[in-house]
This record gives structure tokens, C-alpha cells and sequence, in this order.
């Protein structure tokens, strides 16, 4: 393929299906958009198509991912109830991870819309770094912000007791939404 050279609509939609399935990491729409010598709206565009035919494909923070269904990779997973400051945004993340889990995405229960949820999939400190990166020069403002701070999250991790063990750590630093 010659510098500049676009490459067009089913063939380029194959090559991000392709590259998705591939990538080990999450691939931001830039560098596909790179690859493929077209903007990054095109590349927006294209996961929308691809995700409307049941492409099990996920925008993260970090970029999209292949959602994988192989049951070889099976995770024990947990959806648990949070609730803190933004300011404890990085405690929460660093305690998942430091204990062997991923957090899979984000849910708050707004009055108007309903559930909205958010793919996260922070799976270590490095993803958790660039989260924090991204919501700090995004100046965005978090899901939990909507909600006084009390949100949902779906983790993961490769056994029950790990899983224990995050949600034990995470009672234990009272980032968990206490029952009365």
C-alpha cells in the first residue's frame, strides 16, 4: 500500500476485524485511522457498522478490543457496589489491580436514563494510570459523579478466591457502599 493511499469500505472494515481479533492490547481509533489513511471519524464510523452485525467488539478508555467468548480464558467475575469521592478513583483502581483483578466497566443508575455503563477493562496499573491520565486532560467527569459516588462495577479475576480477595481489600479501604 502506497503512502496515503485510503483503503475503502468492506476491505478496510475486514482489516479492523482482522487487526482486532489479532491485537493482544486495545487499538485506539488513531492509530487504525493511520493504518488505514483515514480519519478517525471513518474509523468511528466503521466500528458502528461492525458492532450493528454483532461484531463483539468494545470501545474502552484504552481503545477498542475484541470481546473474547473462548471458554479457555473463563474469569470468575462479581458485580459489587462502590461508593467514594472522585478523589478515591485512583485507591479503587490500584486495589483491584494490586490484588489480581480487572475491572471490567463502570454502571451508575441515573433518574432520567436508567443503567448507563461504561467499558473499562483496568487490568493493571498501567491501565489504571492511563485512565486517570485521560480523565484528567479530558477534564471529563466520571459516572460516579452523577451518582453521589455510589457505582457499580463488574470485576474480574482467575479465581473465586482471588476475586475474594479484591473485594476483601476493597471493604477493608471503605470503598464499598455499606448496607444499612
Amino acid at each position: 500500500m502506497g503512502q496515503g493511499e485510503k483503503i475503502l469500505g468492506e476491505k478496510r472494515r475486514s482489516l479492523l476485524l482482522q487487526w482486532l481479533k489479532e491485537s493482544e492490547k486495545p487499538l485506539t481509533g488513531s492509530d487504525l485511522s493511520r493504518r488505514t489513511n483515514v480519519s478517525r471519524q471513518v474509523i468511528v464510523q466503521d466500528i458502528s457498522l461492525l458492532k450493528a452485525r454483532n461484531e463483539p467488539i468494545i470501545a474502552t478508555s484504552q481503545g477498542y478490543i475484541m470481546f473474547s467468548t473462548d471458554h479457555k480464558d473463563m474469569k470468575h467475575e462479581q458485580v459489587i457496589a462502590c461508593k467514594h469521592s472522585p478523589i478515591d478513583t485512583k485507591k479503587e483502581l490500584y486495589t483491584i489491580v494490586d490484588h489480581g483483578g480487572t475491572v471490567k466497566d463502570v454502571t451508575v443508575e441515573h433518574p432520567l436514563y436508567g443503567h448507563l455503563t461504561a467499558s473499562l477493562f483496568v487490568g493493571n496499573r498501567l491501565e489504571a494510570d492511563q485512565f486517570l491520565a485521560k480523565l484528567s486532560t479530558t477534564n471529563a467527569s466520571l459516572l460516579s459523579e452523577l451518582t453521589s459516588g455510589v457505582h457499580l462495577h463488574t470485576i474480574e479475576a482467575n479465581s473465586k478466591p482471588q476475586l475474594e480477595a479484591v473485594i476483601d481489600a476493597l471493604k477493608e479501604q471503605g470503598l464499598l457502599l455499606e448496607q444499612d
